[in-house]
Order: structure tokens, then sequence, then C-alpha cells
């Protein structure tokens, strides 16, 4: 690989600086891009900053690597009201029974909300709680930010795996929409249930935040609670690092992985998005998507190694073909007769 010289260098360094600066004004003026659109446009535009000063071949790369990935996700987005095409039945009760039958009788999200939640004032956990939950519009996309600019084959893999499990869950919603905790409620199915996800933001005084994700979920998909993909970014991110940490930060690093998709569901419980089978079930799908890929990718390799030891031993077999008339030439002039 060639060299980058220094006024390169140079110049790519005050992209990302200039490109910094963008988005610092934006947040102040606009707020976080969570929406799908700025975001894309803002990674895209920090991508392309940072390659500034390199070959004309980087940048196009870029887009090519890029743009298909989020086309699938803008699909998926798009694509989340099929069930009410479909005219699918919403489940909005065995989750209820399921919870309350792992719990011993206790359904978590009453529970919860009857002990923690205060209608009149935002407990320091509310915010957190919010972070937690706002941290699923931000993480995956920033993790694939981060691993395209250091390692273009993991940035794939990650890819591959998101594009993998949106569509899982999307079929899913399709054929089983299920409604979560909120929405059974209104229907008369538990008793209230306060959708309270965002409402810790406006205790951090980030109310265009909640104004914003709040104006998202007006537009989304009430009964695609089965699986939670919430819980399930949040394994997956759990499951990505938990080897990769390297081993001087894994005695700090390592619980927190653990720790982030437990908090993840408790929250979603707690402000009455999911039910604990809902993660669950989100979970299952992780660790299938996870281990099948890479079965898959072990099933290619031993038919790539195959293929290719057909091809050697067909070589083999002409090259001997080869030799026979050869061979047999000589035989014949080293007889006297």
């Amino acid at each position: 690989m060639a060299e980058v010289s220094p006024h390169r260098r140079t110049a790519g360094r005050v992209a990302v600086a200039v490109w910094a600066v963008g988005l610092v004004w934006f947040c102040i003026t606009q707020g976080f891009p969570f929406d799908r659109a700025n975001m894309t446009i803002w990674i895209l535009s920090g991508l392309v900053a940072a390659g500034v000063g390199r070959p004309l071949g980087s940048m196009k790369r870029i887009f090519r690597d890029w743009v298909p990935f989020i086309a699938v996700l803008y699909l998926y987005d798009y694509s989340r009201h099929l069930a009410v095409l479909l005219g699918r039945p919403v489940l909005e009760t065995p989750q209820i029974s399921w919870d309350t039958t792992l719990f011993l009788g206790t359904t978590p999200v009453l529970w919860l909300q009857q002990h923690f939640y205060d209608p009149t004032t935002v407990h320091w956990y509310d915010s957190v709680a919010s972070l937690v939950y706002v941290s699923h519009f931000v993480a995956v996309w920033a993790i694939a930010a981060v691993l395209y600019l250091r390692n273009r084959r993991e940035w794939f893999q990650w890819a591959r795996v998101l594009v993998v499990l949106s569509f899982a869950g999307l079929i899913t919603f399709a054929l089983v929409p299920s409604a979560p905790p909120w929405y059974a409620a209104k229907d008369g199915y538990l008793p209230p249930v306060e959708r309270i996800a965002t409402r810790g933001l406006d205790g951090l005084g980030i109310h265009w935040a909640r104004q914003l994700i709040d104006g998202g979920a007006a537009v989304s998909n009430d009964v695609a609670a089965i699986p939670s993909l919430h819980t399930g970014f949040a394994i997956l991110i759990a499951i990505w690092f938990y080897a990769r940490i390297p081993e001087r930060h894994r005695i700090w690093a390592r619980p927190l992985l653990v720790a982030y998709p437990v908090v993840m569901l408790l929250v979603l419980v707690y402000s009455g998005e999911h039910y604990v089978v809902d993660g669950l079930i989100g979970a299952v799908y992780v660790f299938a998507a996870v281990f099948g890929l890479r079965a898959f990718d072990r099933w290619r390799e031993r038919r790539g190694l195959d293929a290719e030891a057909i091809r050697l031993e067909n070589d083999a077999a002409q090259t001997d073909d080869e030799r026979e008339p050869a061979v047999g030439l000589l035989a014949r002039e080293a007889d006297p007769a």
C-alpha cells in the first residue's frame, strides 16, 4: 500500500475536524440525529471526511459498501406494516401468561411500574433508563462506522448479521404481529401501563431528543414486540465484543458488556415497551443469526476447499494423461525390436 503524504494526511485531519464541528453545531441547533436519514448523512459524510487525502478509489468504495447496506435497512423500515397488509391477528394475551408464569404469578411490567414509576416526578433512574433505551438507536450505527474505518472485513460481518436479524424480525412481525404491554393495556388485557421509555430525557434537559424519538414511535409498527430487537442488538454487541476486548481491559469491560443487554431488557419492561419473553425470544434470534452465519461460513469454506481439491485432482489426472503418450514413445524407442 502506498504511503499517504504528510500534506494529504493533514488534509484528512482538517476534513475530520470540520466534520466534527459541523456535527456538534447540528446537535446544538437541531438535536442529535437519531432518525435514520440524518444519521446516514452524518455517518457517510464522516467516512468521506476520514477518506480525504486517500486515493479516489477509497471514496468510491465507501459508497459501494454502504449504499446497499443502508438501502436494505430502509427497505426494512418501510416494510414494517406488512402485518396490516396480510391481515394477521395480533398476539396480545399469551405473552402476559408467559411472563406471569415465568415470574411465579407476578407480571414484571406491572410490578415495576407500580413500585418505581411516579407520574409526578422524573427520578434519576428514569433518566438512566432513557439513556439506555436511546443507546439502541446510536450504538449499532456507531459501531458499524468504527469497524469500517478499522477493519472492512469485520464491518462486513457486522453489517451482515444486522441485516439478517432485521429481516428475521420483519418476517416475524408480518406473520405473528405481537402487542407490547402498553398496547395490551389499552385494549383492556392489563391494568393501565404507561409508555415511559423517553420521559427521563426531560430530566436531562434534552426535550428535543424525546420529541424526535416519540415522533418516530408515532409512525412505527406498534405490533412488533416479538422478537425484541432492542434486546437482540444489545446482546449482539455483548457477544461481538466479549472475546475481542484486549486482555488488560477485560476485568471491567466484560462485566459492562454482560450487563448491557440485561439492563436494556429491564428498561424495556419497566417502560412498557416489552415483556421479558420478548427479550428472551430476541436472544434466541441473535444466537441463531450469529452461529448460523458462522456455520454457513464454515460450510462455504469446506465447499471451497472441496472444489479446490477436485480441481487439483482433475489437473493431476489431465497431466498424467498428457504424459502417457510421451512415456509410451520413449518405451518404444528403447525397444530394440
